[in-house]
Formats: structure tokens, sequence, C-alpha cells
């Protein structure tokens, strides 16, 4: 008898980045609906050695893991990544006897070829595909440069795009200017086109007692603290962020910037924070666990950006803990955005286009000689819009209510 839903993704528990939590906090929510949930994934590089070494297959809340190794040379460069992508891909290749076994398979984006193993699986076994789409390839990587539109990886991706919509069942877009975006450029009916955000990944708490000194003398020291958690890669807006931070105004105030996370952008931005020696500007690696929670604590706003060319081509993870930890958004991006849109509403933060520095330091400015009830009054608002919208229980209860419906057709 086959089992209900394979999960098909290159990362999982007990990684900690938002693309693994994503996943495993869906399957957990299937699994605990009733479905039987199995899941191929990648096996974490940084488990692979010492006495802490994961299984490569394990029960975890009633899924059943298998990890599957494969070649990984970091995310430095598009070479690297293009060489974890297909390693990936191949490997899970090989699992396909496997695959036989399940009415369902639910596939990610990431990595962007990955989806190819899904279809090839339909086409033998029959199973149905639900197609997760986090970021919109070629496009994203067309309009922020990596990649030219007539190249062969280009049209190696338009090809698996038109396999993969004609054999889909449903695709999950994030957003509603994303699923705008599939409907108006790939071959599938809006019917079948979901729009299910994400989520804050974290459990949060609010913190006053401070184990790390670093944040402990931040907040002591300044009176507005601006914080950019996550990706500061190619899709991401950082230099405008970085054009507001080098204002001679903003130098001679008492606002602080604090960035943390990973991506191409991150290393020229701790050289040009050094070599302009700007003492307000905190850049850390990727920040969890009780760090990250102290870190949203001395928080007055969080950032979040897109490049103005990526709009409907992926959607920024961190927004939904920023929403969890109920402090006002500052966001970098096209006006046409959910999040934008969403902000000026209930009026939870502030929307700005791309290079809009002047009107950003300006903002920030009045907010540091502001009274803290207008940073109140906004912090109530993003609790309401968290409330009404984006807790976990929200979505997960969509992907169940999807899947189950799919299942019974």
């Amino acid at each position: 008898m086959k089992r209900d839903v394979l999960f098909m993704c290159q990362f999982f528990y007990p990684e900690f980045v938002s693309s693994a939590k994503l996943p495993y906090q869906t399957a957990k929510g299937l699994a605990k609906s009733g479905l039987s949930v199995d899941v191929l994934c990648g096996y974490p590089k940084e488990y692979s050695e010492g006495s802490n070494k994961i299984p490569r297959k394990e029960m975890k809340d009633d899924i059943y893991i298998y990890r599957k190794r494969y070649l990984q040379f970091g995310r430095k460069n598009f070479v690297s990544r293009l060489i974890n992508y297909f390693s990936f891909t191949f490997s899970i290749l090989l699992s396909l006897p496997r695959i036989r076994k399940y009415k369902m398979i639910i596939v990610y984006s990431n990595p962007p070829i990955l989806p190819i193993v899904s279809i090839i699986a339909k086409k033998i076994f029959g199973c149905k595909i639900v197609f997760v789409s986090y970021d919109i390839y070629p496009e994203i990587a067309i309009n922020t440069g990596v990649l030219k539109k007539d190249s062969l990886i280009s049209k190696i991706m338009d090809s698996l795009n038109k396999s993969l919509f004609k054999n889909v069942s449903r695709v999950v877009s994030l957003s509603s200017e994303m699923k705008e975006h599939i409907v108006n450029n790939r071959d599938i009916s809006a019917d079948k086109v979901y729009v299910i955000p994400n989520w804050a990944t974290e459990s949060y708490s609010f913190v006053d007692i401070f184990k790390n000194d670093i944040l402990k003398q931040i907040r002591s020291d300044y009176k507005l603290i601006i914080s950019y958690f996550g990706n500061m890669g190619t899709a991401q807006d950082i230099e405008t962020l970085v054009d507001v931070v080098k204002r001679e105004d903003i130098q001679n105030s008492n606002i602080a910037f604090i960035f943390a996370g990973h991506g191409n952008k991150k290393e020229k931005l701790k050289q040009f924070t050094q070599e302009n020696q700007l003492k307000n500007v905190y850049i850390f690696d990727y920040l969890k666990g009780d760090d990250f929670n102290e870190a949203l604590s001395i928080s007055d706003l969080f950032v979040v950006s897109l490049e103005s060319d990526i709009s409907g081509l992926a959607v920024p993870s961190k927004t939904y803990s920023y929403y969890q930890a109920g402090k006002p958004i500052i966001a970098i991006m096209s006006n046409d955005t959910d999040i934008s849109k969403e902000i000026q509403q209930y009026q939870a933060g502030y929307s700005f286009k791309n290079h809009s520095d002047s009107d950003i330091a300006k903002t920030l400015l009045e907010l540091e000689r502001s009274e803290k009830s207008l940073l109140q009054g906004m912090e109530k608002n993003v609790k309401q819009l968290y409330e009404d919208k984006y807790k976990m229980r929200y979505q997960i209860d969509k992907y169940v209510n999807l899947i189950k419906s799919l299942l019974e057709e």
C-alpha cells in the first residue's frame, strides 16, 4: 500500500536555517493530521563528522527521514552552488525506485533543478506533484545578472518549467504578486496556484536580561536600533541600506544598525564598515537561539528588502519573524508586494521604494527625536497583523487542507 506524502528538499531537520525548518514544520503538521509522511533530503555537511553524527535514516515526529550524501562546496559563488545543485539532484535521482511508494511528492524550488526528479517520478509511477515555489527561476537569476536570458542554463530552466507546470497538480506561491507572476508566465490556471505564506520558524519570547554582552551594550548605548537579519544576497537591496548608514546625519545620530546573516553581499558590507570606521554598525553571523531572541528584543525596527526587479520572484522569509516579535518594519521594495501593502494597510511600519536612502534617513531621524509612543503604536499594529494573518498554525492548516483534498481527488 502506498504512503501518502514524500517531501523532497535539500535541507531539513536538524538544520536551523528557514529553508530546513519550513518543510520540517510542514511535514510535522501533515503527520499530526493523520497522513503518512516521509522525507528525502540532503545530509548536512556540518553533521558529517564527530561524535554527534546524525543517522542517514531516522524517525522523528512520526516522519521517516532519509538523508542523502552529496558534494557540498558552500555557496560562495555561482559555480559552487551549481555543483551543489546537480550533485544533490543526482543523489535524489538515484533514490527513484523508493519514490514509487508514494501517492504524492511535495518538492521545493531550491535547488531549482530538483523538480526534474518529481517529473520523472510522475511519468513512471503516476504520483501527484505539489510544487512549493520559494523563488522563481530562471527569472530571479536573470534579473539579478547571475544568468543571461539566452544562456544554456536559462534555456534548460525554461524547458524544465514547461515540463513541471504541465505535470504539476498544484503550486504553492508565497504571495499574491508571486502567484500573479506564475499565472502570467507559466502554462497553468489560477485555480491550481495557492497562496500560502511562510511563517516565523523560531519560537520567540521577549528578553530583558541579556547574556550576550555585545547586544546588551548596543541597547545601552543607542536610542534607536535598526536590525537586518537573514540573507544578504543578490536578491536583497543591501545597497540602499548602506547608503542610509553612511550618511553624515545618520553617523552623527544616536542610531545603531545590526546586520546578521549570510550572503554574497555580507563581505562587502563588512569591508565597507571597516574602511569607513562606522562605529554604529554591528555585523554578526547567522544568529540562533538565545542570541536571536535577544537581538529581536533590543531592536526597535526591522528591515526587509528586495532588489527592484525581484518583486513577484521571491519573498523575504525573515519578515514573519519580525511580525511575531511585534516590532515595526521598514520595507525597501516595490509598493506592489503584499508586504508593502500590508505594512501600509495596518500602519505597521514604513514602505520605501529602492534607492530612497534620503527618505529613509529622514524617517529614522524623526523617530530618534520622537516619543516612544509612536513606535509603540506601530508595535500594536504589527501584533494585530500577525494575529490576523501570519501565525504558523494558519499556514499549516492551509497545507493540510490542500494536501488532503488533493489526495481525495
